[in-house]
């Protein structure tokens, strides 16, 4: 298993007031994020465990994608990774956030 962890300034804090927030579900190469609004306004750190190791740059580069597109302020991320694709990832990420502004679970 490989645990992976970024560390992110951001724009703004994450909109909305759900203190977190769970999707995705760990089966079939799929992947589930949990978010929980505990950091500063303009913090954001996300820690991934995969099982597939030597993709440390491809993490960075779409938590990269992600936090600039989403600007996610104040939230701790915590990715549980089944072999999801670059594409599904930020899927759920911008899913976690979405579902945090919106306050539904």
């Amino acid at each position: 298993m490989e645990n992976l962890k970024f560390h992110h300034k951001t724009r703004s804090a994450a909109p909305g007031s759900s203190p977190d927030v769970l999707v995705g579900v760990v089966a079939s190469g799929n992947l589930e994020v949990l978010l929980e609004r505990v950091l500063a306004d303009t913090e954001c750190t996300v820690e991934v465990a995969t099982p597939v190791s030597g993709f440390d740059d491809v993490w960075k580069a779409v938590i990269a994608d992600f936090v600039e597109r989403a600007s996610p302020g104040g939230l701790r991320i915590s990715i549980n990774d089944g072999g999801a694709r670059p594409d599904t990832v930020m899927l759920r990420l911008m899913q976690g956030v979405r579902k945090m502004e919106s306050g539904h679970e």
